[in-house]
């Protein structure tokens, strides 16, 4: 936790509050996402029992598990996942799509990405782990032979485990938890182990009139009138479940098993409806925060990755392996730590709360342009084409811990390179001479065009951090040297995968 996440949390705490963490919201928000509230069997980790899904917050369709141990009543309640979500995701194919390019020169390649991309919401990162652990068991399932399954079982296997993947990088907005990306805006004066209640955390942020947060979260912590958020599920239900699936199973003719059946259903509806009813006014919560700048930039790279993979299953794309080998799990770390410093990096360059952290730790300043030299010019490779370099001076009010020759970005104008020549100290602030390298739209010399560069008494930030940072170079696969093992084999699944136990 930072330093002003800290101090947010404390006056939180004094004041009964949540406090705003950002001054705009860095996660995607579809207009239609697939929301999902799972419950699993107590002492299973993977278990389906049932679950609330859809994209319409008066009507979610329930599916539930009547006999928990069953295989057939498991895999039946996977093909009912199936059947709503595999629709959703193709209705996000069918979208208008837009041209993209990728490579650069000679490898310049057009191509093409619907408009939409699909995202999945739950409660907290328990459901993220039960999408993992539900693709993983259902993705190499046959649908041939003494044990077959609908062929959508599999299908939906090989999605979950993607999306299950792709939520492990956070710049990602396909599979997101709604206590992540609460907690990511808002700071409660309670533990980060108590805001993965769903519950409790949206009473601090959204009180009802007249009570404080800290007020409504006490409330919210009886479990009886607010179960838990899901895949796990209260202690005390589960004794009242037990009861009742052992009528269910000996409950005399089909009248009497069905009568069963709807009292399951609906106490495992009561039990997951409160939790449905949050996640949407998280959603409205967050929808009142304006997306920051880089989010669509974000959101265009799923909608990218989306169509690439659905093509790549039309081609009978094989399933995910057990396991990563050991280049693909050095590429994919390789590729999560760039992706993690490009969000930090975004996020602070939209945000100027985010950006007042990395002027804590003296990766950013701030303060006001007292002088700017315009006509500045130095020597370039031929004496009589000088290079245009203007310069901007900025006083601080605080010190400056960064040194001369440093590189550093202002986010209002991301495109100007920039560094700093000089920091001398100022009373208890510095002076920074910063010249500016380029991004002058193509001028060449002066005057630069209007709003160009920073004007006398503008306040400006500036910082070494760059969301624009080149990613580092690994060989590809098939060049993999001898000393880690030469090129991998690819994956080829076996019947032993499809065997494997469901627990």
């Amino acid at each position: 936790m930072s330093e002003i996440a800290t101090v947010a949390a404390l006056r939180a705490s004094a004041s009964g509050d949540a406090e705003r963490l950002t001054t705009v919201r860095h996660d995607h928000l579809d207009d239609t996402p697939f929301v999902l509230v799972p419950l699993t069997l107590a002492g299973e980790a993977c278990a389906p029992l049932a679950a609330l899904a859809g994209t319409d917050p008066d009507h979610p369709v329930l599916l539930t598990v009547r006999r928990p141990h069953d295989r057939t009543e498991r895999f039946g309640f996977v093909e009912s996942l199936a059947n709503l979500l595999l629709p959703y995701f193709e209705e996000c194919r069918a979208a208008p799509k837009e041209p993209y390019t990728v490579g650069r020169g000679k490898d310049k390649e057009e191509r093409e990405r619907p408009l939409r991309a699909p995202q999945l919401l739950v409660p907290n990162a328990g459901g993220i782990t039960y999408i993992r652990l539900l693709g993983r068991l259902t993705r190499l399932r046959a649908t041939d032979g003494p044990h077959a399954v609908s062929p959508s079982v599999p299908l939906l296997g090989k999605w979950l485990t993607w999306f299950a993947d792709r939520a492990e990088f956070p710049d990602s907005g396909l599979l997101q938890a709604m206590t992540r990306s609460l907690s990511a805006h808002w700071a409660t004066g309670q533990s980060p182990t108590e805001n993965a209640n769903l519950a409790s955390l949206l009473g601090w942020i959204n009180p009802p009139a007249g009570r404080t947060g800290a007020e409504t979260a006490r409330e919210r912590e009886d479990p009886a009138a607010w179960p838990p958020t899901g895949p796990a599920t209260d202690p005390l239900f589960d004794r009242t479940l037990d009861e009742l699936i052992v009528k269910y199973e000996g409950a005399p003719g089909q009248r009497g098993r069905d009568a069963a059946a709807r009292t399951i259903d609906h106490e495992l509806r009561g039990q997951m409806l409160p939790t449905w009813q949050l996640m949407w006014q998280g959603i409205r919560r967050l929808r009142e925060l304006p997306p920051g700048e880089h989010v669509a930039g974000r959101r265009a790279f799923d909608r990218q990755l989306f169509g690439e993979y659905a093509a790549y299953l039309d081609d009978d794309g094989r399933p995910q392996a057990r396991r990563d080998h050991a280049v693909g799990a050095a590429r994919r770390l390789a590729r999560m730590e760039e992706a993690q410093a490009r969000y930090d990096a975004e996020r602070a360059y939209d945000d100027p709360l985010v950006m007042a952290e990395y002027e804590l730790t003296g990766e950013a300043f701030t303060g006001v342009v007292a002088a700017r030299d315009e006509e500045r010019t130095v020597p370039g490779k031929r004496p009589e084409s000088p290079l245009w370099r203007p310069t901007v001076t900025v006083h601080c009010d605080l010190p400056v811990s960064m040194a001369a020759r440093t590189a550093v970005k202002c986010p209002a104008r991301p495109g100007q390179k920039a560094e700093i020549l000089e920091v001398a100290s100022r009373g208890d602030g510095a002076v920074v001479l910063i010249q500016l390298n380029g991004g002058f739209d193509r001028k060449r010399k002066p005057p630069a065009p209007p709003g160009m560069l920073a004007a006398l008494g503008e306040t400006v930030t500036f910082t070494s951090i760059d969301p624009q940072s080149m990613p580092s170079a690994l060989p590809a696969e098939e060049d993999t040297p001898w000393t880690h093992g030469g090129p991998p084999q690819p994956y080829e699944p076996t019947d032993e995968d499809a065997e494997e136990v469901w627990e």
